[in-house]
């Protein structure tokens, strides 16, 4: 057959990139219950490239899905993109200041169009890398988590959660951001260790008889204090619990967030909260900026004063340093505390500080009106932890289910509103007639026009006054999602799962709106639901509060935490709150990847509005996958300038590469230790198995399938790679079904290398390269030729079957260059090889004995290469080998030709005694020479050897000093310690090695 050339990883991968999202060829519409293997991707910010993270997120989920698939599976991989709210926000808003504008003076409606115009942007690049990297989901069930449906999910969402009294609004302590102008949730806060200090600040009695020193972090907060706590069992302060202290600094008149006055002269209150053993074990009580605070100011029924706005700086209660940003009113008041005596002292002191995971600004504690998820409710909490605990969802590794429900048993109550303008709008009307909270959904209208109307509006897509073309447009326009299809098109698809027949244009807006105005409706006593104004010839959509009926309607600015969608993600994408086909056969999903990181944002919240709302588990297993890290086991970060970009990686070395090198470092439980030299090592990897493929293609006859009946029986190597071959794919398949990605790559890598592509492809080329002896008679020459002609059919149907099989083997871990070379292949029946069957192991083609012979075989020719590298022998060179040994003329007879070609050896001789003259070799029991008259140059040779012997003694000394020393022992860092035990393991073996060397070259006789 055809050469096919040379491997050429980016021609190949840009060809199949192609062709498998134009095919379609994992995209699957009804899927049946009972066939299924569904799985959702975690949805990647609209934010930026992908990370290191995400490629390996993406290989191994890809990895499951294509191997589930081969095993006949149908399986549904849905993509799609989350809108990061806060990071978006932040995105763009940076982009908007270095073009010299200003979002507070664009406004919300421009600004959102700006960050729309922004994220196809964004969406695509991302789209376009996962695609390079090879994954096999179905584009046409792309989603976002701020598409259509996705919104439409989220109020009906929300509005379930809120009628259930599980959705509340109430004053909370929060983490404010003062940059991003945003609350945000304890799991978005992280907690940096910084050196600040302690100021020790005296509040007079106000009896005037002395003073009570208090420590704090923050005296900015003190213009908020409205007590003083001291724990109840205290001697030191029991004598003052019930008296008051002046605040110091305090003159002017302060005011609670009720409206009502405060003083300056506060309570010293016991309460068992406070430590003893912080400070001078009296501390100060601002409950509204500080979350313990809080909860004592709740417990003692004290006022809360706000002290600072939200953008950190002091506000009206802080008198005379009002304006002042809170480090500037820091230095401030420390100053004037000063002047007046009341600082007793300051200290150094070490304390972890709250920062906001985007912007790293220093959070800001403050009590603000907030919308929260009821999630510490049992009939949410105690269902997310049930499944857990009965093995329902299984998280792997184990050690993960007893992180995730210690965390469940203490949850707290889930702040879910965001003051950003990005993300889902949340659905809340305030009545300004009654006062009261109106949520709506599409739910509260029966036609089709005013639900998607009303749909419209919600999502911001137009205002509350419109004009039928302006809504003409928008439904016609294309789909963010799936622009093949327009808006109206996806809202039938995607978001009802009905009204397929529905068409809405301009025309037929008129007339819906003209007959909804047509005084012949106030005979049915129904309100209209449209206006028409004929100044503005716009139309408005009414709104009318559900308690009084009023049409002065405000709708919550606030928007919606962006784990909150997330959190529908595995159940919204197959269309709920509808019951679509696809919500019933392909929810629950049989597997979710992800990492530890988002197990409490994102994995538990999904187990909680899944049971809750989709009523069931939202996945089977739960794989955890470690943390990517450099080299040296650190964390990849732009600062310390050791990141590896993914895509810089398949550029250079190829997707199946980058995607080979990641599976086969995941092991479960460790972090991945990785350099740009893994990558490379594997693309050597792929070039091996890229030249494997082209010898054998070269090698097989065109007409190879239709001679197979006149091969001849199969040769004893032909049956050991088959029992190599089965006993591989037993460990794949093993491996892969418990997610030993690790396993499972580095089964198929030594499988591949070594003993097939080191071994029986040298073996075969006994067979194929055979000639018959040319001084036979006619008669035997032709006999011979039709026996060598047999046995080559017999090689290439070997070499075919086995390598079909490999490459379908590897086809999940290295999709590209395996669909590639299947493609060359005679025995290529499908499309695509992703479509044919994954191999399962034959009993049938397992032979022990041979397997045991042959692995003898193999160890022999490797014992007789070591000997002559040692020796120093030119590789291409032929010599003489004298062997010795009972029971082995059998095999070695049976293998001459194998022992003569692998291991370059001219003639066997077989000998009762070693010949003089001779270095010794030995396998177990059978002992093989080599001549010095080979050209061994024996004194060089113990010379070098000698030295070297030296050379590794001298090094052993030192390590074992180094390794008997406790001070290393205690202070080095354990992989240190661990490199070299295992350098002392190997020189250890050296030195035995090199023991046995000297003293065979020591007994040669040299004849002069």
């Amino acid at each position: 057959m055809k050469d096919i050339g040379e491997y050429d990883h980016r021609a190949i991968e840009a060809e199949y990139a192609r062709r498998w999202i134009e095919k379609a060829i994992y995209s699957i519409k009804d899927a049946k219950r009972e066939e299924k293997f569904s799985v959702v991707i975690p949805p990647p910010n609209v934010t930026g490239s992908l990370h290191m993270g995400h490629a390996l997120n993406a290989t191994l989920q890809d990895v499951v899905c294509r191997w589930q698939r081969m095993l006949g599976r149908s399986v549904v991989w849905v993509p799609g993109f989350d809108h990061a709210g806060i990071a978006t926000q932040y995105v763009v808003d940076k982009k908007l200041q270095q073009e010299g504008k200003n979002r507070l003076e664009l406004g919300r409606e421009e600004f959102l169009k700006e960050v729309w115009q922004w994220v196809p942007i964004s969406r695509n690049s991302i789209r376009e890398q996962l695609e390079k990297i090879g994954v096999s989901v179905d584009w046409r069930r792309e989603r976002f988590t701020l598409d259509e449906g996705f919104s439409r999910a989220v109020r009906y969402a929300f509005r379930k959660l809120y009628e259930d009294g599980l959705i509340y609004r109430g004053e909370y302590i929060i983490n404010w951001c003062p940059q991003d102008l945003t609350a945000l949730s304890d799991l978005e806060v992280e907690h940096q260790e910084e050196e600040g200090k302690l100021y020790y600040i005296r509040y007079p009695l106000e009896d005037g008889q002395g003073y009570i020193t208090v420590a704090t972090t923050r005296p900015e907060t003190m213009l908020g204090d409205t007590a003083i706590a001291v724990h109840p069992q205290d001697e030191r302060y029991k004598h003052l619990i019930g008296k008051r202290v002046k605040l110091p600094l305090v003159s002017w008149k302060r005011e609670s967030m009720s409206g009502e006055e405060v003083s300056e002269y506060i309570p010293i209150i016991a309460d068992e909260s406070v430590r003893m053993d912080f400070g001078t074990g009296a501390v100060k009580i601002t409950p509204a900026h500080d979350q313990n605070d809080f909860e004592v100011g709740k417990r003692h029924k004290l006022p809360f004063v706000k002290v600072m706005d939200e953008r950190g700086r002091m506000n009206q209660n802080a008198g005379e340093f009002a304006l002042l940003d809170r480090y500037k009113a820091r230095e401030e008041i420390v100053k004037k505390l000063e002047e007046l005596g009341l600082l007793e002292k300051i200290e150094s002191h070490t304390h972890a500080v709250g920062k906001c995971y985007r912007c790293k600004t220093t959070l800001e504690p403050m009590v603000s009106v907030q919308w929260f998820v009821k999630v510490s409710d049992k009939r949410i909490k105690d269902t997310a932890i049930k499944v857990v605990e009965e093995g329902k969802i299984k998280f792997i590794p184990e050690g993960w289910r007893k992180i995730y429900l210690q965390w469940m048993e203490n949850l707290k109550d889930w702040c879910i509103s965001r003051q950003i303008w990005w993300g889902h709008r949340i659905p809340v009307w305030y009545c300004k007639s009654c006062g009261k909270e109106n949520v709506f959904t599409d739910d509260d209208f029966d036609r089709v026009y005013d639900k998607i109307i009303f749909n419209l509006i919600a999502d911001g897509k137009i205002g509350y006054e419109f004009t039928p073309e302006e809504i003409e447009r928008v439904l016609h326009s294309p789909s963010f999602v799936h622009p093949e299809m327009t808006v109206l098109d996806f809202y039938k698809s995607f978001a009802f799962h009905k009204y397929h027949s529905t068409e809405m244009d301009a025309n037929s807006l008129r007339l819906f709106f003209s007959q909804d105005l047509n005084p012949m409706a106030l005979l049915t006593e129904k309100r209209s639901r449209y206006r028409y104004d004929p100044k503005s010839k716009n139309y408005r959509f009414v709104l009318r509060c559900k308690h009084c009926g009023s049409e002065e309607l405000e709708q919550e600015r606030d928007v919606l935490d962006t784990w909150f969608s997330s959190a529908l993600w595995p159940f919204g994408v197959f269309g709920w709150p509808e019951k679509t086909k696809d919500l019933e056969n392909l929810y629950p999903t049989n597997l979710l990847i992800t990492g530890f990181d988002i197990i409490f944002f994102w994995v538990a919240r999904m187990i909680m509005m899944g049971t809750y709302l989709a009523g069931g588990i939202p996945f089977e297993d739960v794989y955890i996958h470690a943390l990517v890290r450099d080299e040296k086991g650190q964390k990849m970060s732009k600062t310390k300038g050791n990141v590896i970009d993914p895509l810089d990686m398949v550029e250079k070395y190829g997707a199946d590469a980058l995607r080979f090198t990641l599976a086969i470092l995941t092991q479960q439980g460790k972090d991945i230790k990785l350099s740009e030299k893994r990558f490379e090592g594997y693309k050597h990897f792929a070039n091996k198995l890229w030249n494997a493929g082209r010898f054998i293609l070269m090698n097989l006859e065109h007409d190879l399938l239709q001679n197979l009946p006149y091969a001849a029986p199969p040769k004893s190597e032909d049956l050991w790679i088959f029992t190599r071959l089965n006993r591989t794919i037993q460990k794949v398949n093993k491996a892969l079904s418990e997610y030993e990605f690790s396993e499972a790559s580095q089964a198929l890598y030594e499988f591949i290398w070594s003993e097939f592509c080191d071994w029986y492809l040298e073996m075969s080329k006994l067979r194929l390269y055979a000639k018959p002896d040319e001084n036979l008679p006619q008669e035997e020459r032709q006999k011979e030729e039709l026996r060598i002609k047999a046995e080559r059919i017999s090689a290439q149907a070997t070499l075919l079957s086995v390598f079909d099989r490999i490459l379908k083997l590897l086809h999940p871990f290295m999709p590209y260059i395996t669909e590639k070379l299947y493609s060359y292949l005679p025995t290529a029946y499908q499309d695509s090889i992703s479509l044919a069957s994954y191999p399962q192991e034959n009993p049938q083609e397992i032979f022990p004995e041979v397997e045991q012979k042959v692995e003898k075989l193999k160890a022999l020719i490797s014992s007789i290469r070591a000997l002559r590298s040692d020796l120093k022998l030119e590789p291409s060179r032929r010599i003489k080998l004298y062997c010795k040994g009972e029971g082995w003329k059998e095999l070695l007879q049976e293998f001459e030709k194998h022992i003569l070609s692998l291991a370059k050896i001219e003639e066997l001789i077989y000998v009762k005694e070693r010949p003089s003259n001779t270095i010794a070799g030995f396998y177990k029991d059978l002992e093989f020479f080599v001549s010095v008259e080979e050209g061994i140059k024996v004194e060089e040779l113990l010379s070098s050897y000698q030295k070297r012997y030296q050379e590794v003694l001298k090094s052993l000394d030192s390590l074992e000093k180094k390794l008997n020393n406790q001070e290393f022992l205690k202070k080095a860092p354990q992989e240190e310690v661990q490199k070299a035990q295992n350098i002392k393991q190997e020189l250890l073996s050296e030195k035995t090695k090199l023991e046995e060397l000297i003293k065979s070259l020591q007994e040669v006789k040299v004849v002069s």
